[in-house]
């Protein structure tokens, strides 16, 4: 009766009922967070300009000690950001290669977003080596301003390449409507379209806080060239603008993981 009842079971097995998917855990999600490299320096970098904040806001007295352990803090937590960008310069270099180019403007343009940024990490880790005293200090001015004009060509690209692929997506959404309301005048169902359409808009949302951080960025990049000369380069608008940044580059991330 057993072998039979196998057998049986063989022959018309049961349907497997689908599992709904359940959320994430949170710490689960976190625990991946913090495994990449990115994820712990945009925690080091909200530390940093949310300190940078309250020191440059006066809402300290000079002579308190908080004040000069908050410097020394933020001064240590740059520090500590430089050094996990070790190597980081291989991702643009590998973004460069497996570009597709459909034009000599795209070519150019992810050159100098891509090259740009390439060269800004790879600088970087000079500066690091400078300012942890493995190279002489007094290299470290020249290094700074190579890395902050790398840098701030690099954002001319990649904010280049990222209103130009807004332009599509706004194409691609517009399009998309069109067939929305023609399917919904002729009684067709277009679930599909509309379940692309909000992926459409949720990548046109994304599309544009990368480009409000990439200004926001370019700004203290810029700031660093001009010696922190000029309106924009107050040291309370820049921390306001890296707060920005790392807040943004921290929403990324955690959706993407």
């Amino acid at each position: 009766m057993d072998s039979n009842s196998k057998a049986s079971n063989s022959q018309n097995p049961k349907p497997q009922i689908p599992q709904p998917m359940k959320d994430r855990d949170f710490l689960n999600h976190l625990e991946a967070y913090l495994a990449k490299r990115d994820g712990v320096d945009k925690l080091l970098k909200i530390s940093r300009y949310a300190t940078k904040i309250i020191l440059s806001s006066s809402a300290l007295p000079e002579t308190l000690t908080l004040t000069g352990r908050l410097r020394s803090f933020e001064s240590s937590v740059g520090l500590s950001r430089k050094a996990f960008r070790l190597g980081k310069f291989v991702q643009d270099v590998n973004a460069l290669r497996n570009s597709h180019f459909y034009s000599k403007q795209d070519l150019l343009l992810s050159l100098i977003a891509y090259g740009g940024e390439g060269l800004y990490y790879f600088v970087e880790q000079f500066v690091w080596l400078s300012k942890s005293g493995l190279i002489d200090a007094k290299h470290s001015r020249r290094l700074q301003k190579v890395s902050a004009w790398a840098e701030f060509i690099g954002y001319i690209g990649s904010i280049s390449l990222k209103f130009r692929d807004l332009k599509g997506l706004i194409e691609e959404e517009a399009c998309l409507e069109t067939s929305i309301e023609i399917s919904v005048v002729s009684g067709i169902g277009c679930n599909e379209e509309e379940q692309k359409l909000k992926k459409i808009k949720e990548k046109k949302v994304m599309k544009k806080l990368s480009i409000v951080q990439d200004f926001a960025d370019g700004l203290m990049a810029l700031a660093d060239i001009r010696d922190g000369k000029g309106r924009l380069s107050a040291p309370f608008v820049l921390s306001c603008a890296g707060l920005l940044s790392a807040l943004i580059s921290t929403h990324k991330n955690w959706i993407s993981c």
